[in-house]
């Protein structure tokens, strides 16, 4: 058992290496009359699961103000728009167009909607993308409604597979068969759902989905992204089904408004294209990031020269941190923006404030004249309190600058969630590696002596 943990965690630690190298890394030497010349790039991934292709690479990725980008501006028509529905549509063409770019939350995006002399128009700022037909297609391709089935190669796989992998078939029912959505209410719990009105063809290839499907579930997806997958109970021939999520009102307008348009609730054109430059210059990039180099060399110095044998460890322990954020925030894959750089930095000091309380728990300990052994099961256990109080209170801070829920009193897009998602994601390896890393380089440190 225990050779299998080491082999474990030496492939782990292989993997988390292999994430961190640099991009093009350049190897150079020679070997006897032989030249070695080759180069190593970070892990990527090209594989098919379950038929379906993916593709993953583990770059460090740059936000505007360190790299620059792609700066986008689309003017929306409204004039097919009721007054009283302006807001609402307004709002689902930034939220829709936010999602494109920003699935997950991690991507930092500018996107803004911008009104003058009675034009509404949309603004977006993509780091990264120095391809302006990239960024173009990202935004406007079509994102439609569409209906899809279970594999039938899948199907005995249900317990195990999940379902937004099943189903993967096409059903030719889409967005263009809907007539009108609108929103309605369950008669037996009241919540809101968006009810589908479908055309003549619509209301037939529906029909024949449901009766080849009964007592299976049957996915509907806006931009690809399963919305909800209900299990088919009987043939519904009339033209006419519900999408059921546990939406709000708010939800449920927002979602029947965009699929009355399409996708898109309201048409929109590209009237201007540009790529941008960091907003940052590069020699400010050049000395914040100096001036954070310094920062924790000063921190590992005053560690090793206070403790001795136990700062060294603490320094181990921080370059093991760094090692896992950086694979984490490559493989998530988070930009990073000079806020979000000072959210890293600010939570290696969390690690280092770990690392100090229990280190004077440890040497209270001793001086009560207990042995190590005992000295460190005791300094560990009753330091563990304070930190995980400490980063507790810090995770709850980052919960609500990042504002996962979009609550409109709090910030909901912008710098300031890069920097509360890398500083939470700091936070939470710094535990990780301040508690138990440490811990073990302790044990194996004094133990070998």
């Amino acid at each position: 058992m225990k050779l299998l943990k080491i082999i474990f965690l030496i492939l782990v630690t292989a993997l988390i290496i292999w994430i961190d190298f640099p991009e093009n890394l350049q190897i150079k030497f020679r070997l006897g009359k032989k030249d070695i010349n080759f180069k190593i790039n970070p892990l990527s991934i090209d594989v098919q699961i379950f038929g379906t292709r993916v593709k993953k690479s583990f770059k460090t990725q740059l936000g505007l103000d360190l790299k620059g980008g792609s700066h986008l501006v689309f003017e929306a028509d409204t004039t097919k728009v009721k007054s009283e529905d302006l807001q609402d549509a307004l709002s689902s063409v930034r939220d829709i167009i936010e999602r494109r770019v920003n699935l997950f939350g991690v991507s930092e995006p500018v996107v803004q909607m911008l009104k003058s002399e009675g034009n509404y128009r949309v603004s977006v700022d993509l780091p990264g993308i120095t391809n302006v037909t990239d960024a173009i297609k990202l935004i406007g391709q079509t994102a439609q409604l569409s209906f899809k089935e279970e594999t039938p190669s899948l199907e005995k796989e249900a317990t195990s597979t999940p379902i937004f992998l099943r189903l993967t078939k096409e059903t030719g029912l889409t967005g263009k068969h809907v007539k009108k959505a609108t929103v309605v209410f369950d008669s037996q719990d009241g919540k809101p759902q968006v009810g589908l009105t479908f055309s003549e063809d619509g209301a037939k290839i529906f029909g024949e989905v449901t009766q080849r499907n009964v007592g299976k579930p049957v996915g509907i997806f806006i931009d690809e992204l399963l919305i909800s997958a209900p299990t088919v109970q009987q043939a519904i021939t009339q033209g006419d089904a519900v999408i059921t999520g546990n939406f709000t009102i708010d939800e449920a307008k927002k979602l029947a408004i965009a699929i009355n348009s399409g996708a898109l609730p309201l048409p929109i054109k590209l009237v201007e294209q540009r790529n941008v430059g960091p907003t940052l210059g590069k020699i400010e990039v050049t000395k914040s990031v100096f001036a954070g180099a310094i920062g924790l060399t000063l921190v590992l110095i005053f560690m090793i020269a206070y403790y001795g044998k136990l700062g060294f460890i603490a320094a181990m322990a921080l370059v093991i941190y760094a090692l896992i954020s950086l694979a984490i925030f490559r493989t998530i894959p988070i930009v990073l923006t000079l806020p979000g750089v000072a959210g890293f930095i600010l939570s290696i000091g969390m690690a280092v404030d770990s690392n100090i309380l229990i280190f004077e728990r440890i040497k209270e300990e001793l001086r009560r004249g207990n042995d190590l052994d005992i000295a460190i099961r005791l300094g560990f256990g009753r330091a563990i309190d304070a930190i995980k109080d400490a980063n507790i209170t810090t995770l709850i801070v980052s919960f609500i600058l990042f504002n996962p829920l979009n609550w409109e009193f709090l910030p909901q897009f912008g710098l300031v969630r890069g920097f509360a998602l890398t500083l939470a994601i700091g936070v939470a390896t710094s535990l990780f590696t301040g508690v138990v890393i440490t811990k073990r380089l302790i044990n194996f440190f004094y133990k070998n002596d």
